[in-house]
C-alpha cells in the first residue's frame, strides 16, 4: 500500500540514493519487501551491507534498486514527513498545559499537542505514554528505540490520573518496568505545581524514579509556565521566590542523598528556580554530563563555563562598537554580568542590555525563549539599540526567522529600523558573534 508520507523531497549530493539516480517526487514503497510504516521501520531496515529498495517513481513506474554499502551507512533520503508518519496527538487534558494558555494567533505549530514516543526518540519530546498501547511498547523494545525521554509528574497514580484528567495515566510505571527491563534508557521529567505535586508528593516521586537508576538517566524538576489565558481552567500559583528557594532545598538534599548511594545526583533543577529563587547557580561539574539540558537545566551554569573558558584566551582590545541586546527579565542580571565584563575586555565597546517584559502572556513568564516580537519591538522604540540588536537564538525555531507571534525577525528590523543578528547558544558563540563583525 502506498505511503504519502514516504515522498521523498531531498535527495543528498553525492548520496548512495543520487547514485541510484532516485529524486524528489519517488516514492519509497518497500525494504527488503517489507512496507515502511514510519522513520523507525526506515532507519532499521536500511541498517545492513545489501538492502533492495521498492521505489514507486514521480513518472508512475516502479523498480527495485540494489544496493551495497557499509552496515550503518545513511541512503541521503530526506522524506515529506519527518516521522514517515502522522505523530500522534495527545489524549490528555493537563491542568498545567501550556498550549491551553495559548492565544489566537500564534505560531501554527504551537497548537499541535504531540505525544507520540518516535518524536521522543528524534527530536527530544517529552511523552506521558499515556498514548501507547502494548504493541506500541513492544515496538520501542523491538527497535531499542533509547532514551525515551517521559512527562511523570508525580508516581502517586491517582494523582497522576488527576493532573493529566486521564484514567488510563495509572499505567506508567508498569511500562517504565517494562522498558527498564529491556535496557530502554530513559529521561524523566515532572512539571512542578505549586500546592499539587509538590512538597511529600515530590519526595515520594524522586524516591521511586530514582528506583529505575541506571536505566532512568535523569529526572528534571521544571517549574509550571502560566501566561494570563487562564480563562476556565484549573487555578494554579506561580512559584515565587520563596516557593522556589524551597524547591531548590529540598531537591539539593536528594542530590548529596542519591549521589552518596547511586553515584549520580539523578534529579536536576530547571535554571528557572535559581532565577526565581534569585540565588548563586551549582557549579559545572554538579550537572554531570548535562543530560537535561534541552528541558533548561544548565544552561546558564554550562553557558558561564564556555564563556570563561574562551574570554580567559582574549587579549584586550580597542572596538570602537555600540550595540544592543534583547533578553528574558529572569536572565536580565546574568546576561548583564556578561556583558560588563566584555566591555571591559574590549576598550570602547558598548552593550545595551535590555529586560523585555513578557506583556503578551501576562508578565508572569519570565524567560527569554517565550519572548514575542511584539513585545521587542514596543518596548525597544526610542531606546538606544546602536549598530546591531542581538537576540537569543532560542526564541526562534532551527532554520526559522519566526517568533511565537508569528512575527518575522524582518518584521523587527523594519519596525525598529537596525539589524538584527542572534546570539550564539554557547559562551565562546555568544562572545564572538557580539564582538566580530
Amino acid at each position: 500500500m502506498e505511503n504519502n508520507e514516504n515522498v521523498i523531497i531531498k535527495v543528498e549530493k553525492g548520496s548512495i540514493a543520487e547514485e541510484l539516480g532516485i529524486e524528489p517526487g519517488d516514492i519509497l514503497m518497500a525494504i527488503n519487501g517489507k512496507p515502511v510504516l514510519d522513520v523507525f521501520d526506515y532507519r532499521y531496515l536500511i541498517n545492513d551491507e545489501y538492502i533492495e529498495l521498492t521505489i514507486k517513481t514521480k513518472q508512475g513506474g516502479e523498480c527495485v534498486a540494489e544496493v551495497e554499502k557499509e552496515y550503518y551507512e545513511d541512503l541521503g533520503i530526506v522524506f515529506e514527513s519527518g516521522l514517515m508518519d502522522n505523530a500522534k496527538s495527545c489524549s490528555n487534558k493537563c491542568i498545567f498545559c501550556f498550549i491551553d494558555q495559548l492565544p489566537k494567533g500564534m505560531r501554527k505549530t504551537l497548537y499541535f499537542k504531540d505525544d507520540d514516543s518516535r518524536l521522543s526518540f528524534l527530536q527530544g519530546n517529552y511523552v506521558t505514554l499515556t498514548n501507547m498501547k502494548e504493541k506500541d511498547l513492544d515496538r520501542i523494545i523491538y527497535y531499542h528505540l533509547s532514551p525515551i525521554n517521559i512527562s511523570v509528574h508525580t508516581t502517586d497514580m491517582e494523582l497522576r490520573k488527576k493532573m493529566l484528567n486521564n484514567r488510563f495515566a495509572d499505567r506508567l510505571l508498569d511500562y517504565m518496568d517494562k522498558l527498564a527491563e529491556a535496557h530502554i534508557e530513559m529521561n524523566l521529567q515532572i512539571v512542578l505545581c505549586r500546592n499539587i505535586n509538590d512538597g511529600e508528593v515530590l519526595d515520594k516521586t524522586i524516591k521511586d524514579l530514582a528506583g529505575y537508576f541506571p536505566h532512568a538517566r535523569s529526572l528534571s524538576v521544571v517549574p509550571i509556565g502560566l501566561t494570563r489565558y487562564r480563562d476556565g481552567l484549573y487555578p494554579m500559583e506561580p512559584f515565587d521566590k520563596e516557593s522556589s528557594l524551597n524547591v531548590i532545598n529540598q531537591v539539593t538534599l536528594w542530590q548529596n542523598k542519591l549521589k552518596k548511594e547511586i553515584g549520580s545526583s539523578f534529579v536536576f533543577i530547571a535554571d528557572e528556580f535559581y532565577l526565581n529563587a534569585g540565588v548563586e547557580f551549582p557549579p559545572y561539574e554538579s550537572y554531570e554530563d548535562f543530560p537535561q539540558i534541552e528541558n533548561g537545566v544548565g544552561m546558564v551554569s554550562l553557558m558561564l563555563y564556555e564563556f570563561n573558558e574562551y574570554f580567559n584566551t582574549l587579549k584586550p582590545a580597542k572596538l570602537n562598537k555600540s550595540v544592543s541586546l534583547a533578553t528574558g527579565t529572569a536572565s536580565f542580571e546574568f546576561i548583564s554580568s556578561l556583558c560588563k565584563r566584555l566591555e571591559e575586555k574590549f576598550n570602547g565597546l558598548k552593550i545595551n542590555v535590555y529586560a523585555i517584559k513578557n506583556e503578551f502572556f501576562g508578565g508572569k513568564i519570565s524567560v527569554s525563549g517565550l519572548l514575542t516580537g511584539k513585545d521587542i519591538v514596543e518596548q525597544l522604540k526610542n531606546k538606544d539599540l546602536g549598530e546591531y540588536l542581538f537576540l537569543p537564538k532560542n526564541l526562534l525555531r532551527d532554520g526559522e526567522t519566526v517568533l511565537l507571534d508569528d512575527m518575522d525577525l524582518k518584521d523587527i528590523e523594519k519596525e525598529l529600523n537596525i539589524k538584527v543578528k542572534i546570539t550564539g547558544e554557547s559562551g565562546s558563540d555568544f562572545i564572538k558573534t557580539i564582538t566580530e563583525d
